[in-house]
């Protein structure tokens, strides 16, 4: 039988979304949250929200073009602060390479602290 070459790259997709949504439910029991929240999409963003303190209502502007990468930023640099990490982890790791952001989070020695508005 013939494979498919979209075969392989489909079971490292998958692969890649498994280890993003564990590093993420990981990331969501540290702040307090329940793990779960993390597979639900668009509740995990509104989940997300909450964890750095921003209103939920701000969901909306995640389907916005370039208005959703500019609130990305904002949270992903607010998400570095609530663990106390620097801006540049929040913009480099977390921002352009969230696996690694995410899974450092989740996985590392990172506490989570609630943080005002």
């Amino acid at each position: 039988m013939e494979q498919n070459s979209g075969d392989g790259i489909g079971i490292i997709w998958l692969a890649f979304i498994v280890v993003v949504l564990v590093a993420l439910w990981k990331t969501f029991e540290k702040a307090g949250r329940p793990g779960w929240n993390a597979i639900i999409p668009f509740y995990n963003i509104y989940i997300m929200l909450k964890i750095v303190n921003r209103p939920g209502w701000w969901l909306i502007w995640y389907f916005v073009p370039l208005a959703n990468i500019i609130v990305h930023l904002l949270v992903s640099l607010r998400l570095a602060k609530a663990f106390k990490r620097s801006e540049a982890f929040g913009i480099v790791l977390l921002w352009i390479f969230p696996i690694i952001g995410y899974l450092m989070l989740g996985f590392g020695s990172s506490k989570y602290t609630k943080i005002s508005k």
